[in-house]
């Protein structure tokens, strides 16, 4: 697929994710934080589930566990203890450092090394985030602060593993693993610590299904597949767009004031996620993505001689051959990754 598109249907998962503050106060039942996180993940899920099947072999698990715990569940239980703790803008600034976190488990978990360029747009995106939503009367609490980071760097070090556990899988199969496990987890809590919800009204069933099929299933089918395809260190950057869909549509639906100062922000987090663009195009101003790789097995040059078109399936999905089908764990973590031909 051209890289454009790639990198166009990464950036319009956190573009959507923007919306949920939105959905959230305008669609659903008050104070039930976690009875909606978990109303996201389990249904997206189950029905991504129901598209693939496809079930993950037993020695899998444990990583999707811990996968759907950094994305889903600690991520979303830490946002909105920060949410509840800070005011909108010093929480989303706070998070915005996501990035940099990024960088650095990259370095030490992927062997990457981000060229200055990138660390660059990273920063300007930070700038323009805390201009688009840091307010003069924002009131510190180190609780929410805490929380605040602590959310991002559950999504930073979910980002990174998610590159370094990659699975001879689709995206749309991860990505309904990750979310049942997540959505299985946060469930105890959801059900223990929020309020019963009351009768759903229609808004309430819309609101659900948006988040649900629109905000989990697609969505995150593309983050995780631009992750794979695009890297960690380019992916988490798209990530400002997020905040940035958020202020929009405050102004554009809610009638809530954009200043020139959030009309600064709103250009520097454009101009950063147009030079991640430009950088990810143009391969050259990027230092080598992936780790140095031993000799390890490798991928067949060609694909088999199958009957009834097997053979162009493997092509496509090099990962649905029979012989890298029956691989342990170590033996996937050795596999050099595949060719750029190769897509799922």
């Amino acid at each position: 697929m051209n890289r454009y598109v790639t990198i166009f249907l990464t950036g319009l998962a956190p573009a959507i994710w923007g919306s949920t503050y939105l959905v959230v106060t305008q669609l659903l039942p008050e104070d039930r934080a976690l009875i909606n996180a978990a109303l996201r993940a389990l249904p997206a899920g189950l029905l991504l589930l129901l598209l693939t099947r496809q079930l993950p072999r037993l020695e899998w698990i444990p990583r999707l566990v811990i996968l759907g715990a950094l994305n889903f569940s600690i991520f979303w239980w830490l946002l909105v203890e920060a949410a509840y703790r800070l005011p909108g803008g010093m929480a989303a600034t706070v998070g915005a450092v996501q990035p940099l976190m990024v960088y650095v488990l990259s370095s030490v978990l992927l062997g990457t090394s981000p060229t200055w360029k990138l660390m660059a747009a990273g920063g300007v995106g930070v700038i323009g985030v805390a201009l688009l939503t840091l307010t003069s009367d924002a009131q510190v609490d180190a609780i929410g602060v805490l929380a605040s980071v602590g959310g991002a760097f559950s999504m930073a070090l979910g980002v990174v593993l998610s590159k370094r556990w990659q699975m001879p899988i689709s995206p749309l199969a991860f990505a309904s693993w990750q979310l049942i496990a997540g959505g299985i987890l946060i469930a105890p809590f959801a059900i223990f610590l929020d309020p019963a919800l009351p009768s759903l009204t229609a808004g309430n069933i819309i609101g659900y299904t948006y988040l649900s099929l629109i905000g989990g299933a697609l969505t995150y089918v593309f983050w995780f597949r631009g992750i794979v395809r695009l890297g960690p260190s380019t992916v988490t950057t798209l990530g400002f767009l997020s905040p940035l869909t958020a202020v929009i549509l405050g102004w554009a639906i809610l009638g809530q004031s954009l200043s020139i100062v959030q009309s600064g922000g709103v250009a520097l987090v454009l101009l950063s996620v147009y030079a991640v663009m430009v950088m990810q195009v143009d391969r050259t101003f990027f230092q080598k993505e992936e780790p140095a790789s031993g000799p390890g097995p490798t991928l067949p040059a060609k694909p088999p001689i199958l009957p009834s078109g097997e053979s162009r399936q493997w092509h496509h999905d090099p990962f649905s051959h029979p012989d890298i089908q029956k691989m342990s764990l170590r033996e996937l973590d050795d596999l050099p990754p595949p060719s750029p031909r190769f897509r799922f």
